[in-house]
């Protein structure tokens, strides 16, 4: 759980630090499935290994979009609780079938244009910040 939450600390830093900005929209292909490494390459980034776990694998990539995190899942389950503790944190998430990927808003949507997946929204959190 330790590990867990460093991973969600680790991505949530990398979130709101609002890294890169992307491009326009175009249609959405059909969701990307494979290892995080043929994801990584889909986007045309190098993946550099934060954890390299049996039930996460998560990494740091850029390419010319920004900045951003991609990770894969052993389960639908655990990818699903990742996000969902991941999401108090704020930022932006692109999901796909055992995979997610974080970072700010421009980033995650010129992803999309490449990898398909279902956007969702963090928690905002600049309405308690005074």
């Amino acid at each position: 759980m330790r590990l867990t939450r460093l991973m969600i600390g680790a991505a949530a830093a990398l979130t709101l630090a609002g890294c890169g900005s992307g491009g326009g929209t175009k249609a959405v292909p059909p969701t990307a499935t494979g290892s995080l490494e043929s994801l990584a390459a889909e986007v045309k980034c190098k993946p550099n290994m934060q954890t390299d776990a049996d039930e996460i694998r998560q990494a740091i990539c850029k390419n010319t979009d920004g900045q951003f995190i991609l990770a894969t899942f052993a389960t639908d389950r655990g990818q699903r609780e990742w996000i969902n503790d991941a999401k108090d944190y704020g930022g932006f998430y692109l999901v796909g079938r055992k995979w997610v990927a974080v970072g700010d808003d421009g980033v995650v949507k010129a992803l999309r244009g490449t990898l398909g997946g279902d956007l969702e929204v963090g928690t905002d959190h600049h309405a308690h910040s005074g």
